[in-house]
């Protein structure tokens, strides 16, 4: 039985944790904590170096992760570590997708070409059209619009210039 409630528990954490990344994103990033997350929304010739100032909120989501690692292994309350694991499998999950793969900080995956990878892309796209904190669209990374999972010429008009001028 325990296994199950692991497993559970694992999968409901990750599943938890887009919403926490849209939240943060939406009203940290793109609030009090602006001045880490502005430079990810300048484009890539404007930056120094390889590294962002947005790279800091890898450190704000480890700490959580790292501590129910801890509580869960130093209480009776084991289950606690595996809400670490979720929160580490989607960390992993968010590097791969929004690192590698939308913004080709690491050249790994650059022939993903199916209806879900695209969808991402054009919300993404869609998100960095604005490089202001207010405004923003689409703060999530896994859950996205159904609209972009349609052929750009079913958006709204308005939806389809932003994506061209976007600049990831």
């Amino acid at each position: 039985m325990s296994i199950l409630l692991y497993i559970f528990v694992t999968i409901s954490a990750y599943a938890g944790m887009e919403f926490m990344a849209w939240f943060t994103h939406k009203y940290v990033m793109h609030g009090i904590l602006w001045v880490w997350h502005e430079d990810h929304h300048q484009p890539h010739h404007e930056k120094e170096g390889f590294f962002e100032k947005n790279d800091l909120f890898f450190l704000v989501f480890a700490v959580p992760s790292a501590a129910s690692y801890m509580y869960g292994s130093m209480t009776p309350h084991f289950w606690v570590f595996f809400i670490g694991v979720g929160i580490s499998l989607y960390g992993l999950t968010y590097f791969l997708i929004h690192d590698v793969y939308i913004h080709q900080r690491f050249k790994w995956f650059r022939r993903l070409d199916n209806k879900y990878s695209r969808a991402i892309l054009r919300a993404h796209g869609v998100h960095h059209a604005k490089r202001t904190k207010e405004d923003g669209k689409d703060f999530g990374l896994l859950v996205v619009n159904s609209k972009y999972f349609k052929p750009r010429k079913e958006w709204t008009k308005k939806d389809e210039k932003i994506v061209q001028n976007n600049t990831i």
